[in-house]
Parts: C-alpha cells; sequence; structure tokens
C-alpha cells in the first residue's frame, strides 16, 4: 500500500498517551527507529536562534542570514570563505556533543531490544550515544565526510582533522587557501557527502549498510513489531514516514508510532494500530 498520493487526505490527527507507548516498548520485542531533524532539534541540535547567534555572528552581521541552512546555500565570493562558514558549520553540528542527553535517553530505552535505526540526520547522534554502528542506516550522508564534487570516484573521505583545523585556524570568515579541501584523485574540490542531488556518493558503506537494514526489515516483515517515528517532516517523507505507515498497513502485527512537536498524525488505514503524541521528544523520553 503507498500512501504517497493521499497523504494530506488521508491522515488524521491520532490520539495516543505516553502510557500507551511505554506498554507497546514493553511489550514489543522489534522495533525499529525513523528519526528526522526534529530529533536532534530536540536535543538541542537548533539551526536558529541563540545557538545561531552565537557560532555565526561575524556572518549575520555581514549577510544577514536567518539561519544556518540559509548561509548553507550562500554563493560566497570565495572558497576560502565558503569553507570558513562550512567548517564551523560541521564541527558544531558533528564534532560537538549535543546540548540535551535526549540520544542517551532513547537508547538506554531500546538497547535491549532488537533494534535498527534508519535516519536521515547527518550529525552522527546515534553512534555518540551508544547506538552500535551495524544497526544504523544514515540513509542520506554524514557531515563527517567529504567526497569529490564531480565526483571522480564513488569514495568518501573522513574530515575530522581537516574540519577541526579550518574552524580553529581561520581569520576574518576565510581560511588560508592551502586547507581547501581537494580531491586525492582528480584534485577537484571537495564537499560534504550529503544527499542534495545525484552526485550524492553512495560508497561501499554506505550500501553495506542499507543492506543491513533491508535483511532486518526482511527477517522481521511477519514479526510483532514497533515502528517509532521521531521528528520526521514532509522534506523527504518517503524515506521514513510513508515508508513506515506501508509496512505497518502490510503487517497486521505492527504497531505505528510517532512522536513530533506539532505534527503527529497517522493515516486512517493504520490509525487503530497508530499512537501518536505531539509533544516535545526529549520529554516524553524522559518519561518513558
Amino acid at each position: 500500500m503507498s500512501f504517497g498520493r493521499m497523504t494530506m487526505k488521508s491522515t488524521r490527527t491520532c490520539l495516543g498517551t505516553i502510557e500507551q507507548l511505554r506498554e507497546q516498548i514493553e511489550n514489543t520485542d522489534v522495533i525499529v527507529i525513523g528519526a528526522g531533524a526534529g530529533l536532534s532539534a530536540s536535543a538541542g541540535f537548533t539551526y536558529n536562534g541563540e545557538r545561531f547567534h552565537k557560532y555565526f555572528g561575524d556572518f549575520i552581521e555581514k549577510y544577514h542570514f536567518r539561519n544556518m541552512y540559509e548561509g548553507g546555500f550562500h554563493p560566497f565570493d570565495s572558497p576560502e570563505e565558503y569553507w570558513a562558514y562550512w567548517s564551523r558549520y560541521i564541527y558544531i553540528n558533528r564534532y560537538m556533543d549535543a546540548p540535551k542527553p535526549v540520544y542517551e535517553h532513547l537508547f538506554r530505552l531500546v538497547k535491549d531490544k532488537d533494534y535498527f535505526v534508519l535516519t536521515t540526520n547527518v550529525d552522527h547522534c546515534f553512534q555518540k550515544a551508544g547506538f552500535a554502528k551495524e544497526r544504523l542506516f544514515y540513509m542520506q550522508g554524514d557531515y563527517g565526510l567529504f567526497q569529490c564534487q564531480t565526483p571522480c570516484r564513488p569514495y568518501t573521505y573522513e574530515n575530522e582533522a581537516q574540519v577541526k583545523r579550518m574552524a580553529e585556524e581561520q581569520k576574518d570568515m576565510r581560511i588560508p587557501t592551502e586547507q581547501i579541501p581537494k580531491c586525492p584523485v582528480c584534485g577537484k574540490p571537495m564537499t560534504m557527502n550529503l544527499r542534495a542531488d545525484s552526485s550524492f556518493v553512495q560508497d561501499e558503506g554506505w550500501k553495506v549498510h542499507a543492506g543491513y537494514y533491508e535483511k532486518f526489515l526482511n527477517t522481521h516483515k511477519k514479526s510483532k513489531i514497533l515502528f517509532l517515528e521521531l521528528g520526521v517532516g514532509y522534506n523527504t517523507p518517503g524515506i521514513v514516514k510513508f515508508s513506515f505507515w506501508s509496512m505497518t498497513a502490510e503487517n497486521p502485527k505492527a504497531t505505528y508510532a510517532c512522536i513530533n512537536l506539532g505534527d503527529a498524525r497517522a493515516p486512517r488505514e493504520i490509525r487503530e494500530r497508530s499512537i501518536c503524541i505531539d509533544a516535545d521528544i526529549g520529554k516524553v523520553l524522559e518519561q518513558l
């Protein structure tokens, strides 16, 4: 069953309580977590407001950016300025710890279950919190990886040392020219390994983890299973939200649960097997 064409017509706000979700988690051995930006936002990885002003005050003053996303699409005058912005962006959203222990609370909740995580987040918070690497699929990439801009090869490259150096040594909103990332194979500019267009590199690691996820689903396609969606919006709903709805509809033993501040809903086809909680994810996990 596909929900792609009928999302708004067939969805209804559904009601659920924390107690219902607690009972479902306790009585379900298999859990698939689908995580979006709302989960990291609840953990304090916000892209505007005080945090944005703290780390990007100079860029805000010059360009009047309203949030980090807006700055990420700006056509900077030079690669030195571009990488000054992006090295800070990656450093605070990938190599700094999240301000709140939301991911840690989630891990304690599911660590003794047979779980798997599908996420569109690229900030590495799951592994930092203790989630097993082989139980994760970062569908949209990772801030911690560079790739060739072209790309000339299906390779990615870890960037921690390079990003930290660019962030620490930049002056006047520019990095030293010699620090501009270049592809080690062809010498062309590097970029982030983020799914923005068809140039996104799905390297060997990406394919391995896609296989882990497919195998997990195939193993449990007839099991009693909880699809737990956390903070997923409608930018790329087909990855988590629509797939979770479809798999719940196809398996009568499955339950769909959604925690999303401002938009917790489910299609009428699975409403009777859905738990939707309109609240801050971190606060709900604390109570669980």
